[in-house]
């Protein structure tokens, strides 16, 4: 086996400071972000993580495939040239690579992320 298990611990409870403003917001009301636990497997070039956002909408410019489970919170994220999609908590979702669309956080959102 080469690399080391990353492993999210706690991920409803654990301590994020959301503290840093959306990178590319579009309304008035900005979110604030942050994360915790992030980790890196480079071999793999993969990471994975908490993240949590307050209420606002913003651009998401991710390159990356990203796969997450919604652990609290609701949002409708809208892909260019797409349909919004709902997410709530208990939701998952895998973005492609590429995605680039509108992020709508409608209650703070917290989830794991995987990217890859």
């Amino acid at each position: 086996m080469t690399g080391k298990i990353a492993v999210v611990k706690k991920a409803t409870t654990a301590v994020i400071a959301t503290d840093t403003a959306a990178k590319f917001p579009l309304s008035e009301l900005i979110a604030y972000q942050g994360s915790v636990q992030h980790q890196e497997a480079p071999e793999i070039g993969a990471s994975t993580g908490v993240w949590e956002s307050t209420p606002g909408v913003f651009r998401r410019y991710l390159k990356n495939r990203e796969f997450s489970h919604i652990i609290s919170g609701w949002c409708i994220f809208t892909p260019d040239g797409g349909e919004p999609v709902e997410l709530r908590a208990g939701d998952a979702v895998l973005f492609p690579e590429n995605c680039e669309g509108v992020w709508d956080i409608k209650e703070t959102l917290r989830k794991t992320y995987l990217l890859f």
